[in-house]
């Protein structure tokens, strides 16, 4: 799911606006961009640049939300010559933050830049990347203390790099940003313990992995073999602790594995666990409005951006549901396009339509046997 078009319209329009940019219609100018992938550069329709490969292209409704997803303008037709100044404030202030990570840059120095109020620019900046400049910041400054520490520099040199002032504010952020100390994340978390159990459910195999701390993932599959792969992947040096999904001496974790599997069952009307989970300021965001879905019910990628309070975000919404790495606990399944259509699925996509009625069919029947 992405930043672009309205949901209801997006098949049947792109093929429209697909071929207003082969005929490089310049009627079609201000209604939409496309972005190309191979290039990260977003055009205007009639732009004289020699036409893309189609499977490289998508579209987005304004220059803003191609830049959210990634994208920057192309120097040759400049698709930003008419964009609102609310959409040049924000990408200004963007540009300003890329430029340099590490540099501290107030809100009222990007604000004057943008000749506005703080408050004014802080409300369109979130309204179109769903975090504030501050956040935006941050994530930035972990963003390269990650590449940092991934290529070998010490902790102590990619902190001072990433622009961390001293050395107690990248341990105090590292917890929300690595999910671990910086000094055990260069290691690629070796060091870290994780005890992991499966079991067969009637959606094909269920895994709960845990720390210390809590669940730190829940996937799916068709055997548990592959799921057992899959979080070696995902956590390539950490201490890994199979456990028998109804064996002894972990009593925390079969209870969590069973709290998954009664959900799955209708026994239970939702997994309750407790989670070590980490992500981004709007996917924490995200991540929290998804739990308060109720059971039974959807809603679509758009009511989710709304509800935190970033409407122009709905590309960083389905992004944040894509990183979901509990899966049912927190339940991405529950969203939806506008239309209805179960969009995009980590999973499978028959696994969320099944998932989706099986809630369904479960709230009747407890409606029916409870009363609402």
């Amino acid at each position: 799911m992405s930043n672009t078009m309205s949901e209801t319209t997006m098949q049947a329009g792109d093929t429209a606006r697909w071929s207003a940019v082969q005929r490089r219609d310049a009627g079609h100018d201000g209604q939409f961009v496309f972005a190309v992938r191979t290039t990260g550069v977003y055009c205007r329709p009639s732009c004289p640049s020699r036409r893309p490969n189609r499977a490289n292209v998508e579209f987005f409704r304004d220059p803003a939300a191609a830049e959210v997803a990634g994208y920057r303008a192309c120097l040759r037709c400049e698709p930003k010559a008419n964009a609102t100044r609310a959409e040049r404030a924000v990408t200004a202030a963007r540009a300003r933050l890329d430029a340099d990570p590490g540099q501290s840059i107030s809100l009222a120095e990007l604000a004057r830049e943008a000749g506005m109020s703080p408050d004014h620019l802080q409300r369109l900046f979130r309204q179109h990347t769903g975090v504030s400049p501050k956040q935006y910041a941050a994530a930035l400054r972990a963003d390269r203390l990650k590449r940092s520490l991934r290529s070998g520099a010490t902790v102590s040199r990619a902190s001072y790099d990433a622009g961390y002032g001293a050395s107690s504010r990248v341990y105090e952020s590292a917890a929300r940003g690595l999910g671990m100390t910086p000094a055990a994340y260069r290691r690629g978390g070796r060091g870290v313990r994780i005890r992991f159990a499966s079991a067969a459910t009637p959606f094909g195999w269920v895994q709960v992995a845990a720390t210390d701390k809590g669940v730190c993932s829940v996937m799916l599959g068709d055997d548990a073999k592959t799921l057992a792969r899959a979080l070696e992947q995902e956590f390539p040096n950490a201490e890994r602790d199979e456990k028998e999904s109804r064996g002894e001496g972990d009593a925390d974790l079969h209870a969590w594995l069973a709290s998954v599997v009664g959900y799955l069952e209708g026994v239970l009307p939702g997994p309750n666990v407790p989670l070590d989970v980490r992500g981004t300021a709007l996917q924490e965001q995200v991540w929290n409005e998804l739990r308060r879905i109720p059971y039974g019910e959807t809603r679509s990628y758009t009511e989710v951006a709304q509800a935190v309070g970033a409407p122009r975000a709905v590309r960083a919404v389905a992004s944040a549901c894509a990183r979901n790495p509990v899966a049912l606990v927190i339940p991405c399944h529950r969203v939806v396009g506008r239309d209805g259509d179960v969009r995009g699925y980590r999973w499978g996509r028959e696994r969320k339509e099944r998932l989706l009625k099986h809630e369904h069919a479960v709230a009747v029947r407890l409606v029916g046997e409870f009363g609402s």
